[in-house]
Parts: structure tokens; C-alpha cells; sequence
């Protein structure tokens, strides 16, 4: 009875976590299309800066306690609160620190992430930590309880802001200051619809002895966050450093949109496999048994997308961002492409880690990455920007190899299982990847572009459904539709 309940709860997320990230990805690209039709490549590489300097402080503001929140079992609701209100003040009071630091080192920062004079903009736009503060802890309770519903509603309403808010500034010049404003706005109503929707408030409330037993498992979730971000932006640190704005700005939206991009499978499905897993963490067996199914399904979506982005970058930089972004091309392509391969090898076994309540493992992961992606990134970028694109996504198949390794030797998953569990889609893209190719060099006319477009993808299907495993499970998809549709009638 209780895996019928959480089958049901996590198919009731995963719908509500799918249909928020479907509209999210169709409204944000939107929103980026035409602001990078009225922006500069310049104004996206201040956002960046700044977004690298928030993202950083961010992370001792949350001190890890959002993860702490969703993985650990609470002897009742009341204790469940009672830890709520220590992380809220926790995260609160950290955050009006970190803001003061950099309010009162805010020239001395700007230089060094390689925006000189930004100092009273970095000051304005840190607005946003106290504010992700008030919403943090309770979007963590309802990632808990699987109440994608309501976070569906937080997140449209915030994505639906830069239309009434950051377009129109951007409209009327304002620049990067039309983003930064846009961000405060979102902050702010995510801020204000969660406390309302939520049924835990922050009370008057502080313990140091949950504070010490949060900290036991946070610490370890912060020191891997820094790690994480630490190989989320090194790359843009170096590139401020030794390069400029605009190869800052052309590097890291091409990163950011393609990310986006591919966003739309993996930000519906990764935060439920995280809550599923945490609530299977004892059970060894179906904790493998639900981590498969999440890595093949993302694998069967993610692999053509990244193949496909790849083959036909051009085609994608024109529609995403315009003109002006033509050198952006090249940048999407092969981010692309090592992204889909990160995505499935390496994304889920940080979900396991976690799930397991062994986030060290995912700090080793991070550090064993960054002992090769630091030199990688400094040597690379004084040969020139290009050389530093390539390198930095090849070396993401390092990543990938350190997982692999981790999840076999820690979590006792086997390599071959793992490879096994992929290998249909793998097959099918490779294949499809050889068609794309020979299509593509037939004609670069956009009618023929989006027709070759359509074979791959059909000619993808085709090939995975080859695979008996794959026809069964569609099989089954079909005889769940009907007998949905059947009850519904």
C-alpha cells in the first residue's frame, strides 16, 4: 500500500514538475530571443558576473539546509517545523552578512571577477539574498511532500515577470539593469507566494543543538556546493580574467541556453528522482530499480536532443538568438554535445550520493573534476577563447569517468549495468547522428534543415523501438492511456 502511495505521489509530481518545466522552456527561450535581439552580447557578460557572484554567496545563505530538509526523516511534523525555523533565521542572518561584506568590498569584488566600476550594481543586485532566503526553506518543504503543484504555480508567475518587467526596461535602454530588476521582481514574488501558500511560517524559534545535528550532514552539502559551483564557473571566472565582457557574455549564454534547452527533460525529472530516492535510501533494492528507470528515460530524451543541437548549431543559435550572436554557434554545438552525455552519467549519480545521505562522495567527484578543469581552463584561455570552449567541454567526459567509478566502487552499481541501461538510445543516436550528417550536407535551405530535422528524429524512434524492451514498455504506456481515458469516459 505504502509503494502504491509514493508510486502515485511521484507520478503526481513528475506531472506537475513536467508541466512546469514544459511551459518554463517555451516562455524563457522566448524571453531570451528577444532580449538578445535588443541587448548586447556585453550587457549578458555583467549578468554573468554578477549571477556567478549571487550563485557563490547563495550557497552559504542555504548552508545546505534545503537538501538537509527534503533527505532527512523527521520524527513528526512538529520536529520537522522546528528545524524549518532553525535554517530559516540560519539562512536569513547569513545572508544580511554576506550582503553587508559585499556592500562594503563591492569595488574591490568587481575588479576581481573582471567588471571594474560595477561596484554599486553588484551592491543593488545582492538585494536578491535575503530574499532567496524567505523562499528557500519552503520551497525545499514542498519539494518534501511532492507538491509540485504549488511550486507550479511560484515558478509561473515568476517566469512570466520579465514580460511585464525586463522587456520592456530593456526596451526603453536600460541595459543589463532591465535583467537585474527583472531577477530582483521574480526573487521577490517567489518570496511572497511561498510564505503565503506554505503551512509552516517562520516563528520566533532557534535550537543550537538541531542547528549542530543539521550541520553534521549540511557542512558536507555546503563544501559540495562550493565544488559544484566552483566547476559550474571557473570557466566564466577565467574568461572575465584573462579575456573580456563580450567573449564572457557570447560563452556563457550559449552555455546557459543550451542548458536551458535541455533543461526541459532534466528539471521536471531530477528534483522527483532526488525526493523518490531519499525515501527509498534503505532500500537498496528498489533504490537501484528507480534510479535505472529515471537514467533510461532521461537517456532516451536527452541524447537526441544533444545530438541533434550539435548537427544543426547554426540553424539553433539563428532562432535562439539572432544576428548579432552568429560566433555562438560553435559554443552551443559542442556544449551540446558533452552536456547530453554529462546529463545522463553524471547528474543522477550526484542524486544518489545525496539520496544517500553521502554527499561527500559527490565533493570528492567535484574535486577529483577540478584538479584537471582548473589548469585545463588557465592554460587553455591564454591560447585563445576557442581553444578554451573545446577544452572545457571535453573535459567534462573526465566528469563523467569519475562517476562512473564512484557509483561502482561506493555505491556498488556496476559499470556494465549502467552502459546496458543506455545502450538502446546510445545505438539509436549514433545512428541518427550519421543520417543528420549526410542530410545536413545535402542542402542548407531552412525548409530542407527542418524536413532533416524531422527524419532524424522519426528515424530515431525507429531504431530504439527495433529494441524489445522499448516496444514493451510502449505497450504499456498505451494500456495505461486507455484505461485512463476509460475511467475518464
Amino acid at each position: 500500500m505504502e509503494d502504491n502511495q509514493l508510486n502515485k505521489r511521484v507520478s503526481n509530481a513528475i506531472k506537475w514538475s513536467s508541466i512546469t518545466q514544459l511551459i518554463e522552456k517555451l516562455i524563457i527561450p522566448i524571453t531570451n530571443m528577444i532580449l538578445a535581439r535588443i541587448l548586447a552580447p556585453e550587457a549578458f557578460g555583467v549578468i554573468a558576473t554578477i549571477t556567478m557572484i549571487i550563485s557563490f554567496t547563495d550557497m552559504f545563505t542555504d548552508a545546505g539546509f534545503q537538501k538537509y530538509l527534503v533527505q532527512h526523516e523527521f520524527k513528526s511534523k512538529h520536529h520537522k517545523f522546528q528545524n524549518a525555523n532553525v535554517a530559516f533565521w540560519t539562512n536569513f542572518l547569513i545572508s544580511l552578512f554576506l550582503w553587508a561584506i559585499i556592500s562594503i568590498f563591492n569595488e574591490k569584488i568587481a575588479i576581481m571577477v573582471g567588471n571594474p566600476g560595477m561596484g554599486i550594481v553588484i551592491i543593488i543586485a545582492c538585494i536578491q539574498l535575503p530574499l532567496t532566503s524567505f523562499s528557500s526553506i519552503q520551497m525545499a518543504l514542498f519539494r518534501r511532500d511532492f507538491d509540485f503543484k504549488t511550486l507550479f504555480t511560484v515558478r509561473i508567475i515568476s517566469i512570466l515577470l520579465p514580460f511585464l518587467v525586463t522587456i520592456p526596461l530593456a526596451f526603453l535602454g536600460l541595459s543589463y539593469w532591465s535583467l537585474i530588476i527583472g531577477s530582483i521582481c521574480a526573487q521577490f514574488s517567489n518570496a511572497l507566494v511561498l510564505t503565503i501558500k506554505s503551512n509552516w511560517k517562520p516563528k520566533f524559534f532557534y535550537d543550537i543543538k538541531i542547528l549542530k545535528e543539521m550541520l553534521s550532514f549540511s557542512v558536507w552539502s555546503l563544501i559540495e556546493a562550493i565544488a559544484i559551483w566552483l566547476t559550474a564557473w571557473i570557466d566564466a571566472l577565467i574568461i572575465g580574467f584573462y579575456l573580456n565582457e563580450y567573449y564572457l557574455g557570447i560563452y556563457k549564454t550559449s552555455t546557459t541556453m543550451v542548458n536551458s534547452l535541455l533543461a526541459i527533460i532534466t528539471a521536471a525529472i531530477i528534483p522527483v528522482l532526488f525526493s523518490t530516492l531519499s525515501r527509498l535510501q534503505n532500500n537498496d533494492s528498489e533504490f537501484r530499480k528507480v534510479f535505472f528507470k529515471f537514467q533510461k528515460t532521461i537517456s532516451v530524451f536527452v541524447f537526441p536532443m544533444g545530438v541533434g543541437v550539435f548537427l544543426y548549431s547554426d540553424f539553433f543559435t539563428q532562432i535562439l538568438l539572432g544576428n548579432q550572436w552568429s560566433e555562438a554557434s560553435k559554443v552551443i554545438g559542442i556544449w551540446a554535445l558533452t552536456s547530453a552525455f554529462m546529463i545522463v552519467f553524471g547528474h543522477p549519480s550526484s542524486e544518489v550520493y545525496r539520496a544517500k545521505g553521502r554527499p561527500k562522495l559527490s565533493f570528492m567527484a567535484q574535486i577529483l573534476h577540478l584538479i584537471v578543469l582548473i589548469p585545463t581552463c588557465i592554460i587553455s584561455a591564454q591560447m585563445g577563447f576557442w581553444i578554451l570552449v573545446y577544452a572545457r567541454s571535453l573535459i567534462r567526459l573526465q566528469f563523467i569517468i569519475v562517476h562512473i567509478l564512484i557509483m561502482k566502487i561506493a555505491i556498488k552499481i556496476p559499470i556494465s549495468k549502467m552502459l546496458n541501461n543506455v545502450l538502446p538510445p546510445i545505438i539509436a543516436v549514433l545512428a541518427m547522428g550519421m543520417l543528420g550528417a549526410l542530410l545536413k550536407g545535402l542542402n542548407n535551405n531552412i525548409w530542407w534543415t527542418l524536413l532533416s530535422m524531422s527524419i532524424c528524429a522519426s528515424f530515431y524512434i525507429f531504431v530504439l523501438l527495433l529494441f524489445p524492451q522499448f516496444r514493451k514498455e510502449l505497450s504499456g504506456l498505451k494500456s495505461q492511456v486507455r484505461v485512463k481515458l476509460g475511467r475518464s469516459a
